[in-house]
């Protein structure tokens, strides 16, 4: 291990060199892997970095990403989109494979090796689109979804495309070929029913069970453990990792620790992505320069027909225009399964060498030009379609959360009553505790109630807490509330934070860290029973109200005297 410490270190340097620049320069961080990949790879001039199980480790980022997905595309959300997502995912693979490959047979290719050709270029990286989408902040959008649950799709056409390319190579019948692909999909039902059953049945008392522990390290070890069998079950199958990360996703995408799996997986799924973008730019091979050319008009075709295929298709169901342009400049991006079905098509004998580094090169450069493209979608589908910029931003529309909702941190007795006000008021909110047995009862009642930790940064991204409109904190412990409140005041500050103390010291603590407002319980208890016995007496209502509110504006100035006093 000690030998290659300092390829380690070397790889993480560069790394964190080149992405932070590509971050500071606002450029998909994508982009910035891929180039340090081309930096560290084997045909360039330089240091090369060279370690066995690399790849391996990369293929495990696009698990985590695809159980990432899964978790956002859970049955219900797939069943109301069948239509769309069977009926445009199917025909922009067969209309891309079909066009790709008539027109590269018109070139001169044989048929089994053009065959190939429209299949690997029919394909789109999930990988890609997730990550700048979530960096763009449009994975909620109606765009975002739709490209999504289309590339996610992608990924399972591939799975007859592993079988036939193989066959390609060798002299058999029709008739064996249709075996083939039967027993393939046959595979990839028994896989899905396989984790959908055995999801149902085991995966919420799983999480029940580990929950009570309040660790979030067995947490996070039991969501690696489902992520990672689920990939092992259809990898057995003959199936893809991917395919079952995904899969384990939906399933756990219907449960209430759905925003808490999804905040544990999230930093294994960023440091593998990078890996996997890193051995992607270690495939470019200089020596291809002498060709460049037709890998750029590979590239150019990739690009071209899957926009204008999708955007037709699109745009075909009655989607508004530019929702249709920016899902197709979306699909246009090259994908990595199509690089697997390249290294199939080669050890099958199906194309040569040199085609194959021609097409490789034509992906790759699809990624890298595709990732610019949808960087600036909206701004690129506004101009096709004569709209100014400025109207783009109102295109996305959040399917899950149409309206800015209150987010309560804790469902004890304090975030219990205030959930009931809010639903009785009809105002939208969503609330976190880390008690299983809180989150039932929520639930029970009605509540939007999840698994999750408020302190925990990760889960306040995942619900995208700088669009909240108010967010509560009512946990018990104040090292959590001021950890939220900090973070929260430092990366969205727009958002107003209020917060339940258990003492006025705890009070001060948590409004010197950012609390609009904090109320110790026991404090707004003597004021409360101070304000009746006020009532009682006689007293005018707009005094009571005066009197009291004079107190809190004081930061409880007369009551922490009268408590010092005591001393």
């Amino acid at each position: 291990m000690m030998e290659y410490l300092a390829q380690i270190i070397l790889l993480l340097a560069v790394a964190i060199t080149v992405v932070v620049t590509f971050q500071r320069l606002h450029i998909p961080t994508s982009l910035g892997y891929l180039l340090v990949g081309l930096v560290l790879g084997p045909y360039t001039m330089g240091p090369a970095v060279s370690m066995p199980g690399l790849e391996v480790f990369a293929e495990f980022g696009i698990v985590f990403l695809l159980f990432t997905i899964g978790l956002n595309f859970s049955l219900p959300q797939l069943h109301a989109l069948r239509h769309q997502v069977l009926g445009l995912g199917t025909g922009q693979v067969v209309f891309t494979t079909l066009l790709v490959g008539i027109i590269v047979w018109i070139i001169g290719l044989p048929v089994a090796a053009a065959f190939v050709i429209g299949a690997v270029f029919a394909q789109s990286s999930t990988t890609i689109i997730a990550s700048l989408l979530a960096e763009q902040d449009e994975e909620n959008s109606q765009h975002g979804r739709l490209g999504l649950a289309m590339s996610v799709f992608q990924d399972v056409t591939a799975v007859p495309f592993l079988v036939i390319i193989p066959i390609l190579g060798m002299s058999v019948s029709a008739y064996v070929l249709a075996g083939s692909l039967g027993w393939a999909l046959a595979k990839a039902v028994l896989a899905f029913a396989l984790v959908f059953y055995v999801g149902r049945w085991l995966l919420r008392p799983l999480f029940h069970l580990v929950s009570k522990r309040r660790s979030m390290e067995m947490f996070t070890l039991a969501v690696l453990l489902v992520a990672l069998l689920a990939a092992w079950t259809t990898n057995s199958l003959g199936l893809s990792l991917a395919f079952g990360g995904f899969l384990a996703g939906m399933m756990l995408g219907e449960t209430e620790f759905r925003h808490q799996v999804e905040s544990s997986i999230r930093p294994f799924r960023d440091v593998l992505l990078g890996l996997f973008f890193i051995g992607i730019g270690m495939r470019f091979n200089p020596a291809i320069l002498p060709v460049l050319h037709w890998a750029a008009l590979g590239a150019f075709l990739i690009l071209a027909i899957k926009t204008l295929t999708v955007a037709a298709m699109v745009r075909g169901i009655g989607t508004d225009a530019q929702v249709a342009w920016r899902t197709g400049l979306m699909l246009s991006v090259g994908g990595e399964f199509g690089l697997a079905l390249i290294a199939i098509a080669l050890d099958s004998g199906v194309i040569n060498m040199q085609l194959g580094q021609i097409a490789i090169t034509s992906v790759l450069l699809s990624m890298i030009a595709g990732a610019v493209l949808i960087r600036f979608n909206g701004t690129i589908a506004a101009w096709l379609v004569k709209v100014p910029p400025t109207e783009t931003s109102v295109i996305p529309e959040l399917l899950d959360t149409p309206e800015r909702q209150v987010v309560i941190g804790g469902y004890g007795r304090v975030g219990h009553t205030l959930a009931v006000l809010l639903h009785a008021s009809g105002i939208p909110f969503v609330a976190f505790d880390t008690d299983p047995k809180r989150v039932a009862q929520g639930r029970a009642n009605g509540h939007l109630v999840s698994y999750g930790d408020i302190s925990d940064p990760g889960l306040l991204t995942s619900v995208h807490v700088e669009r909240a409109s108010l967010v509560v904190i009512t946990v018990d412990k104040s090292a959590a509330a001021l950890d939220a409140i900090s973070y929260l005041c430092r990366t969205c500050p727009q958002v107003p934070v209020i917060a339940r103390a258990q003492d006025l010291e705890t009070c001060t603590r948590l409004l010197d860290a950012g609390a609009m407002h904090a109320y110790p319980e026991t404090i707004e208890a003597s004021l409360r029973l101070g304000a009746m016995t006020l009532q009682m007496l006689h007293v005018p209502s707009y005094d009571i109200d005066q009197i009291i509110q004079e107190v809190r504006d004081w930061g409880y100035k007369s009551v922490s005297e009268d408590e010092r006093s005591k001393f």
